[in-house]
């Protein structure tokens, strides 16, 4: 079965290819001979009731040096295509949603859209976990700034960030005895506007930011354990982490069977989760990474797993 895959990404010219999913993802189809497209940025429209793109034919190759070639773009419907890959990279934005509800409209042609565009909008990465409460640990979302240096005072040491960021950005460990708390608080919810989180800190990270791959509902038997280096305690990879590959622990298996057939029913194919210890702290649903690394440490397939899933969804019952 040979389908056409269309992908909406950042820009492929710069990726870093050694550590970016969606390029593997891109590796594979192009390995089983599916037909790849790729979206140009800002590209999605609509003409009336159909979704558009402007869409280049796509060649990837593993090669530092060259690793894609674009043919000549056009406009065409999404109708066109099997697969769509929705991988940009958060903010969340209302240019993100507003590409999200054109990404509806061909999925309701009949494209697979990966991930679904209804789960895009209503899981916000860091409220998304909270619908598992049973695996997370100590969290308040609020704008307002007392009601967080309550939370604060209650737990002693705390996590605090934006609900937009990615890589580690504006994340802040603060105790009610920093001076600097009132100012986090400000510049967080920028007065009172925004909202932002609060969780307990979890001394645990020490040991890593575990990413749990879960592909259709099931988990990869292994984590990229990101792991602070020198005085930082965010893991993020881009906040400077080492990645550290483990297989999964039992309390691993049991948060990914709490969240992963709820998932699942959402359309969501392709999602990261975060654990720290025992708990879930974030759940990935826009770009999630750490397909390369993993693939690399303990030589999986990934992408191959994910594509037999888009496969078998396309194939449809039977």
């Amino acid at each position: 079965m040979s389908l056409d895959v269309a992908v909406v990404m950042d820009p492929i010219g710069k990726i870093k290819i050694g550590k970016d999913s969606t390029f593997a993802m891109l590796l594979e189809a192009s390995r089983r001979g599916h037909r790849l497209h790729y979206v140009l940025p800002g590209g999605l429209w609509l003409d009336g009731e159909r979704a558009m793109a402007r869409l280049a034919p796509l060649e990837v190759r593993d090669e530092p040096a060259g690793w894609f070639g674009l043919g000549e773009a056009a406009s065409r419907p999404l109708a066109a295509m099997d697969v769509v890959l929705m991988r940009t990279d958060p903010p969340v934005d209302a240019n993100y949603l507003h590409d999200s509800h054109i990404l509806s409209v061909a999925q309701a042609e009949g494209v697979l859209v990966v991930n679904d565009p209804a789960g895009l909008r209503d899981l916000n990465e860091k409220l998304g976990a909270l619908l598992f409460p049973q695996c997370c640990p100590p969290t308040r979302v609020a704008r307002d700034p007392d009601l967080l240096r309550e939370f604060v005072a209650e737990h002693g040491e705390v996590v605090l960030k934006p609900l937009d960021g990615m890589g580690g950005r504006s994340i802040f460990r603060a105790s009610a005895a920093d001076p600097n708390l009132n100012v986090i608080l400000e510049t967080l919810t920028q007065g009172g506007r925004d909202l932002a989180l609060a969780q307990r800190y979890l001394p645990e990270i020490k040991d890593g930011d575990k990413r749990i791959l879960l592909v259709d509902g099931e988990p990869v038997p292994y984590c990229l354990a990101r792991i602070p280096q020198g005085g930082e305690f965010r893991g993020n990879l881009a906040a400077g982490g080492r990645g550290e590959g483990r297989p999964l622990s039992e309390r691993d298996r049991w948060i990914a069977a709490q969240v992963g057939p709820e998932l699942r029913r959402r359309g969501m194919i392709f999602v990261g989760l975060d654990v720290i210890g025992d708990y879930l702290t974030e759940v990935n649903v826009t770009s999630p990474t750490c397909i390369r690394e993993l693939d690399a440490q303990f030589g999986l397939n990934i992408a191959g797993l994910l594509f037999d899933a888009i496969e078998a969804r396309r194939a449809g019952p039977g």
